[in-house]
């Protein structure tokens, strides 16, 4: 009898501990690891809103949307709700809305807050994206200049980022939210920023490394910029984890991963001349000048960025094959 009890209280020990250790076990609250994507596959997404309240789950490896003969978003497909007033957040519902993009680079992560505004644009943004992820550097920013594409700068400076584009696509609820925040309160959603960045530093995660500098500069001006200007890693990391108190003895180093470095020299005429953050004056910043879209005039707000009639080309992808099917020739 005393035998069978010691076996049960050790089986009782080892399911509490199995469950502490797995991020999310108790009612899916928590996302999973996110890890560098392979971009050689890809998987289905889902275009419905994540549910009221609830923050996205991190993209697991290669979930970009397929490619469409017609893009997934059509104009108004995703209606902004209607408001009497502009929505408040508290500051908690508002961390938990950045912790997934909180330790993004300064410069892509003022890409991503202004993108989320204009968010009846991702979907078809992430659809063309997925469709023309074979293009890299010159040749994508050449093919995004030919097919005219008819979004806001900030969307399309995200093109070359098609993971991003595909997380915020995949959770429309959480995109919604977060850009009615920027527009609503944007000082708050800095603040959030902030706030989970300290957390991260203060826990020992987010520091300098050969991806990116951490530039702690004084409270609520945390700053994280590439080491090599104009090349970007996009972070990979479980909230869980990195906005938490480390366990005795857990490895912190290996808490962010990142993806394959991205050059966004050739995309600099859709905002990535400079952008960043003034963190003081609460302040996005985009080719050097502040960010302007607000609340108040979010129907009358113009883009800065005036394309043609959208067009499609496809000889740029006859391009490419006709140059891999070379390069596969000279190394047989």
């Amino acid at each position: 009898m005393q035998v069978r009890k010691a076996v049960s209280n050790a089986l009782g020990i080892v399911l509490i501990a199995g469950c502490a250790v797995i991020p999310g076990f108790a009612q899916g609250q928590y996302p999973p690891p996110q890890y560098p994507p392979d971009n050689n596959q890809q998987t289905q997404y889902s275009q419905e809103p994540a549910p009221p309240g609830q923050y996205p789950q991190y993209p697991q490896q290669g979930q970009y949307p397929p490619p469409q003969a017609q893009y997934p978003a059509q104009q108004g497909q995703y209606p902004p709700p209607q408001y009497a007033q502009p929505p408040m957040y508290p500051p908690q519902q508002l961390d938990q809305m950045v912790e997934p993009i909180a330790l993004y680079p300064d410069g892509l992560l003022a890409e991503v807050l202004t993108a989320a505004t204009f968010y009846n644009e991702i979907p078809d943004a992430a659809g063309w994206a997925n469709a023309h992820a074979y293009l890299r550097g010159d040749a994508l920013a050449r093919a995004i200049q030919d097919d005219s594409l008819p979004w806001d700068q900030s969307v399309i400076a995200l093109l070359p980022f098609p993971n991003v584009l595909s997380y915020m696509a995949r959770y429309m609820g959480w995109t919604q939210e977060l850009g009615n925040a920027v527009l609503a309160e944007r000082p708050a959603v800095m603040d959030a920023v902030q706030r989970m960045r300290q957390q991260a530093y203060d826990y020992g995660y987010l520091r300098s490394s050969p991806y990116q500098r951490v530039e702690v500069a004084g409270p609520g001006d945390i700053e994280i910029v590439p080491v090599s200007p104009g090349m970007y890693y996009v972070p990979y990391y479980n909230p869980y984890v990195v906005f938490a108190r480390p366990r005795p003895g857990f490895v912190v180093s290996g808490a962010i991963r990142f993806g394959p470095g991205i050059t966004i020299g050739a995309f600099a005429p859709w905002g990535w001349g400079a952008g960043g953050f003034g963190w003081r004056d609460h302040v996005i910043l985009v080719d050097h000048r502040p960010w302007g879209h607000t609340w108040a005039n979010r129907q009358q707000f113009v883009h800065p960025y005036a394309p043609g009639p959208r067009v499609e080309h496809h000889e740029i992808r006859r391009e490419y094959e006709h140059e891999r099917h070379e390069d596969r020739r000279d190394h047989r």
